[in-house]
């Protein structure tokens, strides 16, 4: 079996798109760390997204997003990491693909002097519009958690650990 310039063509587009898709995502979650909420807001198709986070309302309107993610990460004493691993990419059709990650997320609160570890499942949908890879939806499922209070003596209490309650 012979491989033709066309299938090498379309093999180069699909790792082309997933590449891009991959740094798509690494941006959106850099600028959460780096509070960086324009960034953020320009990961999301302009119209027409979908953003469901286990705990949080769903959005239809990445502004709305945007000023959530503003008003309760974008204060002082507020520190988050988003690490994403195992990523898995699959380009559906020309223009559209989805995503699957693992995240490793972690919040330091200073006025409450609490550090929250969460492990979340992203299931998202990516589509080309505009020469370019936008986040159209995004969907995230919390697997564990581990919240911790820093006493004022620096000892540690654990607040909550394992499965996150469901609402």
């Amino acid at each position: 079996m012979s491989i033709t310039m066309e299938d090498l063509a379309a093999r180069l587009s699909a790792l082309e798109d997933k590449e891009a898709i991959r740094l798509l995502k690494a941006r959106y979650l850099r600028a959460c760390d780096l509070k960086q909420p324009d960034v953020v807001r320009d990961c999301f198709l302009p119209s027409g997204v979908k953003i469901a986070y286990q705990g949080f309302p769903e959005f239809r309107d990445r502004d709305d997003f945007v000023a959530t993610f503003e008003a309760m990460a974008c204060k002082p004493g507020v520190f988050d990491i988003h690490h994403a691993t195992n990523w898995e990419i699959a380009i559906e059709r020309p223009g559209q693909a989805r995503g699957r990650w693992s995240l490793n997320f972690r919040t330091i609160l200073m006025d409450t002097r609490t550090v929250t570890r969460l492990a979340v499942e992203y299931e998202d949908l990516y589509r080309r519009e505009d020469g370019r890879w936008w986040i159209a939806e995004t969907v995230s499922r919390v697997t564990s958690v581990l919240s911790e209070q820093i006493e004022e003596d620096g000892s540690v209490k654990v607040l909550a650990a394992g499965a996150l309650a469901q609402a």
